[in-house]
C-alpha cells in the first residue's frame, strides 16, 4: 500500500495530459504478455511482425531489455507529461537526463529483480549509452505506435476531457476515488492499494496524471525525489480501442434519423469528443461534427467545453428515444 500526501497547492496542481512516450514504453508489456493484454491483440499481431524485422529488432533491443515481462520502469523513461506535449519533446527531455538521475532511477528498480544486460551496461555508462536507449524509443514509436497514434490519441484525449470534467464538478476526493478502484482519498492524502509501499510527500509540486492504454491493472507512480511526481492510470473504455461501432442490426432509430446519427446516440451515454466518436464509428471527423450539430439542434445532444476539448452527451430526450428503440 502506498500513500501520497497532498498540500492545498498539490491539489490545485493536479493536471491531466497524454504521454506518447508512456504508450511507446508500456506497449512492450503487451508484446511480452499477449494473454494478459488480449484486448490489444490486433495491435500485438502487427507489432510482432515489425519487431521481427532485423533492422528494427537491433535498434529497439535496449528498450526491449529494460521493459521485458513487466520489469519495473526507471522513472526517467516515463517523464511527467504536460498538455499537448509531442513525442520528440519527451525524447529530448529523456536524452537530457543527468547521468546521476539515470543511475538513481535504475537502482530504484532492482528491489524485485536484477537489471537486464543493457540495464547493467547503462548503469555503468549512462552518458555513453543513454543515446542508444533514446534511439530505441524513437524507432519503436515511429514503427509501432505512430501508425495507430491517432486512434490511441483519440481515446486518451477523450479520457482526459472526461476526467477534467469530473475534477471540476466533484473535487479531488471523489475524483481520485473514481479514477481507479485501488485509490482512496483520506482528507489530505491518496491511499493506493498496491504492492509498492511508498510514503511520499508531493511537496507543493502537484501531480501529473497520464492515461495509458497499455496498463490495465493498477495506477503506476513516478515518485522519486528528483522526478516530477506523476502517475499513469488505465484509460477508460480501452475495450473499444480497436473496434468500430455501428447501430444494432435492424435498429428502428436508424430508420428514423439515419444510421450515422443513430450510431452516435448509441455511443453518447457517457460524454466524449468528436475525435473519439470518429475513431469508434469509422466516420470522418467532419461527418461526425455535422451529425452532432444536427442532433444538438434537435435537443438530443448536449455539449460542454473542458479546456480545449468539447464533450458531447445524450440529453434526456435522446435517452427516451434509445429506450424506445431498444424495446425498453
Amino acid at each position: 500500500m502506498s500513500e501520497l500526501r497532498f498540500s492545498l497547492a498539490d491539489v490545485a496542481g493536479v493536471r491531466l495530459a497524454v504521454s506518447p512516450v508512456n504508450e511507446t514504453v508500456m506497449s512492450m508489456w503487451a508484446l511480452a504478455s499477449p494473454v494478459r493484454h488480449a484486448v490489444h491483440l490486433p495491435w500485438i499481431d502487427r507489432a510482432r511482425v515489425t519487431l521481427r524485422r532485423p533492422e528494427v529488432a537491433a535498434r529497439v533491443r535496449p528498450l526491449v531489455e529494460l521493459t521485458w515481462r513487466g520489469c519495473p520502469l526507471p522513472d526517467f523513461i516515463t517523464p511527467a507529461a504536460r498538455p499537448n506535449v509531442e513525442v520528440a519533446d519527451q525524447l529530448d527531455q529523456i536524452a537530457a537526463t543527468p547521468p546521476a538521475v539515470v543511475v538513481q532511477d535504475l537502482l530504484s528498480t532492482t528491489g524485485r529483480r536484477p537489471l537486464s544486460p543493457f540495464g547493467q551496461a547503462l548503469l555503468a555508462d549512462p552518458r555513453g549509452l543513454l543515446p542508444q536507449l533514446v534511439d530505441a524509443m524513437r524507432v519503436w514509436y515511429d514503427e509501432a505506435i505512430a501508425p495507430d497514434w491517432s486512434r490511441m490519441r483519440a481515446l486518451l484525449d477523450a479520457d482526459v476531457a472526461y476526467r477534467a470534467a469530473q475534477l471540476a464538478e466533484n473535487g479531488a476526493g471523489r475524483f481520485f476515488e473514481q479514477l481507479h478502484p485501488s485509490l482512496c482519498w483520506l482528507g489530505d492524502r491518496v491511499v493506493s492499494d498496491d504492492p509498492f509501499e511508498r510514503d511520499f510527500d508531493l511537496r507543493d509540486r502537484g501531480l501529473a496524471l497520464n492515461p495509458t492504454v497499455f496498463s490495465q491493472r493498477r495506477v503506476l507512480w513516478n515518485l522519486l525525489e528528483d522526478s516530477l511526481p506523476a502517475a499513469a492510470y488505465p484509460v477508460r473504455a480501452v475495450g473499444t480501442l480497436w473496434e468500430t461501432a455501428a447501430p444494432p442490426p435492424g435498429d428502428p432509430l436508424a430508420r428514423v434519423i439515419g444510421s450515422g446519427r443513430a450510431a452516435l446516440l448509441h455511443l453518447l451515454d457517457t460524454a466524449t469528443t468528436t475525435t473519439d466518436l470518429a475513431r469508434r464509428t469509422g466516420m470522418s471527423a467532419g461527418n461526425v461534427s455535422a451529425h452532432l450539430t444536427a442532433l444538438h439542434a434537435a435537443g438530443l445532444v448536449d455539449r460542454s467545453r473542458q479546456g480545449r476539448h468539447v464533450l458531447y452527451r445524450n440529453t434526456d430526450a435522446a435517452a427516451v428515444l434509445l429506450r424506445a428503440s431498444r424495446g425498453g
